[in-house]
């Protein structure tokens, strides 16, 4: 049997100086999707050459999961760990931040001088309490690295994390979660697991489609009911789609900034730990 979608929400504007930036979650009618926090989506746009960039410089984040989309142009990660990497349109960067970490989500000199167009997704993803803690990683994965599953006719799923079928995405989450984009072509029809006890993350980038009764646009968030164990998803024009899910967390939210944890004296710990250096150096950027 098929979800049916509970609400839909839209995506508000809350733009960052020149950067233009839409979030659904969360909004004025929605928290969390738990356990996914956070989504912000940046752009569509295009920068001119001699462009600032991204203002994303060294800041710290504890306890959750930064899940980092490029749809278009360039994105350099670099973090207190050590990693470093620039990734192209197609591709994501998966952060655990865990324990502590201090990373910048720069644009690279080459896109601040020619300048182009950029598009990205950021989303944030929970940790439970017993692994809030855990060692900070990160894994930057080009285009070519995601298996891109023809699953019908116009319809490729990208498949970043879990499996499908035989398949298995190249990212191993610590809490075992799904995640994948969907190309569909207008016309083009899918049904997808997404087990009733587990919560859909569901986000139209672009085009619209029609899932569990309901027609979805673009910049809106679906959140369905558990009342089935797929998704079945028509594409009503081209459509570009966020697809994960995951097991809820069911436990205490306290954020403040860039630090998600249970309780307010985490948090507190997170601040003092950060300001006495526990997080590692911040990280050499490029110019």
């Amino acid at each position: 049997m098929s979800r049916t979608v509970r609400t839909i929400h839209d995506a508000f504007r809350d733009d960052i100086g020149d950067l233009v930036t839409r979030r659904p979650v969360p909004g004025p009618r929605i928290a969390q999707v738990d356990p996914f926090l956070f989504l912000n989506h940046h752009g569509p746009q295009t920068y001119p050459p001699n462009n600032r960039g991204l203002p994303f410089g060294p800041h710290p984040h504890r306890g959750f999961e930064t899940v980092t989309f490029i749809l278009d142009g360039e994105l350099g990660h670099y973090d207190s760990g050590g990693h470093e990497s620039v990734i192209r349109a197609g591709g994501v960067q998966w952060m655990t931040a865990g324990s502590g970490l201090i990373h910048a989500e720069l644009s690279p000199p080459g896109f601040k001088r020619d300048g182009g167009p950029m598009e990205i997704l950021q989303l944030w993803v929970n940790l439970p309490s017993r692994l809030k803690m855990a060692a900070p990683a990160y894994t930057g994965l080009q285009r070519e690295d995601i298996p891109a599953l023809a699953l019908s006719e116009g319809a490729t799923l990208n498949l970043i994390a879990g499996g499908l079928g035989d398949q298995r995405g190249p990212v191993e989450t610590l809490s075992g979660h799904f995640m994948a984009t969907l190309e569909l072509k207008a016309g083009a029809a899918v049904e997808l697991p997404a087990p009733a006890a587990r919560t859909v993350f569901f986000y139209v980038v672009r085009g619209r489609v029609h899932t569990g009764g309901h027609e979805i646009r673009q910049w809106k968030l679906a959140e369905f009911n558990a009342d089935g164990d797929n998704i079945a998803i028509e594409a009503l024009e081209d459509a570009y789609v966020l697809f994960g899910h995951g097991e809820p967390i069911n436990e205490p939210v306290v954020a403040h900034g860039p630090f998600v944890m249970n309780t307010r004296e985490e948090i507190i710990a997170a601040i003092q730990d950060y300001q006495a250096g526990k997080f590692g150096p911040p990280p050499r950027v490029s110019a």
